[in-house]
């Protein structure tokens, strides 16, 4: 069975006492272990979906289910990680991590445990005192991301992640996403990803679900059968990336 199906979806604002339609009857199912990504041009509605599945935002009509169950009465822990990491600043590295504990136990050796495992697991373990400030944009990317996994959720949803990181950062923190999502004794066990970068969608996903421009629609999806670890240099690879590229042109 599915693990999270959006059924015809559309998200409606209003803008200026007019209506302005963001996504316009879109419908994807991700299935338990999978990795699948959400593709599409800037504006197009890619995290107005992270929002709605997040409790944040309303769906105008169509309807989410989480483990055949609508999202609302859906007892599955749900975590994100965004562009940008959104740490406290007032709160060193460990305290950033153990917050997100703080919603689910109040067992302070467990929460201070888990904290540190998962700090350990992203590769920031001696860090634990520092604050934000004083962290690179990828040491506070792997905080987000040790924070996102601690609380053990059954999906993981990840808002362009590596964006805002130099290359090779950014490089790093794929892979090793890849292997916690591989490793059967750890979260998460599903990933929905959105991006606008298609090499980054080739390389990481089982399925790439592509969105029109707005008001979005689903163009199609692509099923990405190469072998992992991906060789982001060869000709099986950049066939994918062109048949990608040819659907989000195809509209």
């Amino acid at each position: 069975m599915d693990f999270l199906q959006l059924k015809d979806i559309g998200v409606e604002y209003d803008s200026n006492g007019k209506k302005l339609l963001s996504l316009r009857d879109v419908s994807f199912s991700v299935q338990s272990n999978q990795f699948v990504s959400i593709i599409g041009p800037s504006g197009c509605g890619k995290s107005t979906i992270i929002k709605i599945l997040l409790g944040l935002l309303k769906p105008s009509t169509g309807t989410v289910l989480i483990d055949g169950k609508p999202l609302e009465q859906s007892d599955k822990r749900i975590s994100v990680v965004f562009q940008v990491a959104a740490l406290f600043p007032w709160l060193d590295v460990l305290k950033n991590v153990e917050i997100a504990l703080e919603a689910i136990s109040q067992d302070q050796k467990y929460i201070r445990e888990t904290a540190e495992k998962f700090i350990k697991i992203v590769g920031i373990d001696g860090f634990e005192e520092a604050y934000p400030r004083e962290l690179s944009g990828g040491m506070k990317q792997r905080v987000s991301i040790a924070r996102a996994l601690a609380p053990g959720p059954d999906l993981l949803l990840l808002d362009e992640p590596f964006a805002a990181l130099d290359v090779f950062s950014a490089q790093a923190l794929r892979e090793e996403l890849l292997d916690l999502w591989e490793s059967p004794n750890l979260p998460p066990d599903t990933i929905l990803m959105v991006t606008h970068n298609v090499d980054e969608a080739v390389q990481m996903s089982d399925r790439i679900i592509v969105l029109s421009p707005r008001p979005a629609r689903v163009l199609g999806e692509i099923t990405v059968n190469l072998e992992r670890p991906r060789n982001t240099r060869s000709e099986e690879f950049y066939a994918v990336v062109d048949s990608v590229v040819k659907l989000m042109s195809s509209d």
